[in-house]
């Protein structure tokens, strides 16, 4: 699965669990260790937990696992780093304040789908090795 469609995957899957502002920047041409950060936000920290866990399930199930995962004991500020794809999930005061999308405001945006034709948990097809 390409990095492009492992974050629109991703975000589907954060925005059938309700997540809000969800934002995905393309960084391939700005940082040597990622190709894109999601970024977005839950109402309290349980939701971000909660998200959270939701997508990190979702992805591991595909065989995708995290070299990392930060902040999930707090729920402020949930790092999932997927080694091309970051996740951040944040609560929304959290986000706010540290305005990640702000310092990364010469990143390309990508439009998350917000209403996928397939279903958010099934994967997006492989790519045949030929």
């Amino acid at each position: 699965m390409s990095a492009a469609d492992k974050v629109r995957w991703a975000a589907r899957i954060l925005l059938e669990k309700k997540a809000q502002d969800v934002v995905i920047l393309d960084v391939s041409q700005l940082s040597s260790f990622t190709d894109f950060f999601l970024i977005c936000s839950g109402q309290s920290h349980r939701q971000v937990q909660a998200l959270s866990r939701h997508v990190e399930d979702a992805l591991r199930r595909e065989g995708l696992k995290p070299l990392g995962i930060e902040g999930l004991e707090e729920g402020n500020w949930v790092l999932l780093d997927f080694n091309d794809v970051i996740i951040h999930i944040y609560y929304q005061p959290w986000r706010e304040f540290y305005d990640l999308e702000g310092l990364w405001s010469d990143a390309a945006r990508l439009a998350p789908e917000s209403s996928p034709a397939a279903s958010p948990e099934a994967p997006p097809p492989r790519e045949a090795n030929l």
